[in-house]
């Protein structure tokens, strides 16, 4: 540690020689983060000494210790991952070997066993001398710290409506069933509250113990959000309670747990219903969060890029017709919305308002999709250079963006498959299969519009300079003032150009990353706050069985609002890189 912590008082010249004898930089964690392969000036006789050898070895040690720790980590994480989802598939398939209780035991461990590494994070490590020099700018932008926030807290309420629920049903249920949700609730307190003030951290010290830790806690997240998307008992229980409450008033007796207050239980099962998908979403932004932090372990940047001053304010700049646009769609879809969960609290929905829902994404998802190819084709003319710069955030980024559409992709092909086998003849039936088809051009073209606009340099960011006013990409190098004149006359020349020819272009980009932000705001709000025709319609779940569809969709829409939602703060970078 006492090495890595003075490397970055070596001279830069050392790092730079260091670069040019290997063909590619140093590790991220023991370098400054001046971009991926370089290729220096010709080699000198001052290369060959010994303190430069020397320096190299160290360099590469160093290097080669990082790699371990992270591939060790990884490990870790993956056996953990592994293991819980062994006890979880067992629970599905032999529930009487393996319980949910035995899955909540195994759980409550790894919470806190992850809990206690959460504290020491916070007390010690952090506080640490030279714990922390540098910050990572990408990482964990306000709205991924808003939306953690977001998703905690509404996982802390439902967890009290779980509560709740089961004291109304403490005459019939083990006392034991209290403590895991109470135990949840201090978890995701802590972690929310440790991922807000250090997700942008670059850890310098204890990075395996670190790493490993991360790994850990990432691991945990990761099987909270396998068993909210599998495990469907508490809505089968829901469910049977519902049964026997009608079963009553038609005067059979049942054997059925029972509420004890009709009113108060009602209030939990809504709340518990409403609030489910959030669980699941803030295991996703968790994970993803977490992630970034492992990447970002023994990192070291340049001083200069502990923050971005030179970034530009959200405004309009004149931006008219997107932004009407997209609330015209945000109040239509605001109104469905009102609508259906105002029929959906009565005992069945009518059709008409199914085909009112399908409808209006039949409306707007092509709608989306000629935007977003409309925007492609202008990323396509315009001469802005890409973006080749290491950086873990966009990388992650774009995993995410292409990952989280897997899961509205899969509920569509799952109808396609489903409405195909049953040849339809009904109104609703086509629209369902039209809204599924156009949902998946609709993922694919966003996607490439967002992933394509993220790798252009803005225009209002010339090459990144280093610690030595050079550009990262570059290798420090002895240049001439000749050269740099001649570069910031081509850096002058392309600034003009970019104001003074390419107006059309950069707001035609704004007014469509406008609309766009504000339809998949829309569209993440209707799932997100307990809308779910998917479920409801009933033509998947009699094809499919209720556990096999059920387990369709709790994976396919966490996923899906994650997708929207992570969608909004691609677009935002878009729209403010134009």
């Amino acid at each position: 540690m006492p090495a890595q912590a003075s490397a970055p008082s070596q001279a830069p010249s050392m790092a730079s020689l260091e670069a040019q004898e290997t063909g590619a930089a140093p590790a991220e964690g023991n370098q400054m983060d001046v971009g991926t392969e370089k290729i220096g000036a010709p080699a000198s006789p001052r290369q060959k000494s010994w303190l430069v050898q020397h320096f190299s070895l160290l360099l590469r040690r160093d290097r080669q210790a990082q790699k371990a720790g992270q591939l060790f980590s990884g490990l870790l994480a993956l056996n953990v991952v592994f293991l819980g989802g062994a006890f979880i598939c067992s629970m599905i398939f032999n529930n009487v070997a393996i319980t949910l209780g035995d899955v909540w035991i195994l759980l409550a461990a790894l919470k806190a066993l992850s809990l206690l590494w959460l504290l020491y994070f916070a007390a010690c490590t952090t506080r640490h001398p030279h714990a922390v020099l540098y910050h990572d700018p990408h990482a964990g932008p306000v709205w991924v710290r808003g939306s953690l926030v977001l998703f905690g807290s509404c996982t802390i309420c439902l967890n009290i409506f779980r509560v709740g629920y089961d004291m109304s049903h403490i005459h019939c249920k083990s006392q034991l069933e209290l403590i895991f949700p109470v135990i949840e609730m201090i978890f995701i307190g802590v972690q929310t509250w440790v991922l807000w003030k250090h997700c942008k951290d670059c850890v310098q010290v204890q990075t395996n113990f670190t790493r490993c830790g991360l790994m850990l806690t990432l691991a945990t997240d990761l099987l909270l959000w396998v068993l909210a998307v599998t495990n469907d008992s508490m809505h089968r229980e829901i469910k049977a309670e519902l049964n026997a409450l009608m079963e009553n008033f038609s005067g059979h007796d049942t054997n059925t747990c029972l509420c004890l207050n009709a009113t108060v239980c009602e209030v939990f099962r809504k709340g518990y219903l409403m609030l489910y998908p959030f669980s699941t979403e803030y295991c996703l932004t968790g994970c993803a969060v977490l992630f970034v932090m492992w990447k970002n372990v023994g990192r070291r940047l340049a001083p200069h890029t502990g923050a971005r001053p030179e970034t530009p304010p959200f405004r309009l700049h004149g931006a008219i017709f997107g932004p009407l646009l997209g609330l015209l769609a945000l109040v239509a879809g605001v109104c469905i919305f009102v609508l259906f969960q105002i029929e959906a609290s009565g005992p069945t929905i009518a059709r008409q308002y199914f085909t009112l829902y399908y409808a209006f994404y039949i409306a707007l998802l092509p709608t989306m999709s000629l935007a977003c190819l409309a925007g492609t084709a202008i990323h396509g003319l315009e001469e802005r250079e890409l973006d080749t710069l290491k950086n873990p955030t966009r990388s992650l980024d774009v995993v995410l963006l292409m990952g989280a559409a897997l899961g509205q992709m899969g509920i569509a092909y799952s109808s396609i498959v489903a409405i195909v086998a049953t040849r339809p003849h009904e109104l609703l039936d086509r629209l369902i299969l039209a809204y599924s088809l156009l949902l998946i051009l609709q993922h694919i073209v966003q996607n490439l519009f967002i992933i394509e606009g993220l790798h252009r340099r803005p225009l209002w960011e010339t090459a990144p300079e280093g610690p030595a006013g050079k550009p990262e990409a570059e290798p420090p190098r002895r240049g001439s003032l000749l050269e740099l004149g001649q570069d910031l006359r081509r850096a002058s020349l392309a600034y003009i150009h970019s104001y003074s020819h390419l107006n059309w272009k950069r707001r035609a980009l704004k007014e469509i990353s406008l609309f766009l932000i504000l339809c998949n705001i829309t569209l993440w709000m209707m799932p997100a706050f307990g809308i779910h025709p998917e479920f409801e319609n009933g033509l998947e779940q009699d094809f499919y069985g209720y556990r096999t569809w059920f387990t369709i969709v709790n994976f396919g829409l966490p996923l899906g609002v994650f997708y929207r939602m992570h969608s909004v703060g691609g677009l935002v970078e878009v729209y403010l890189e134009a």
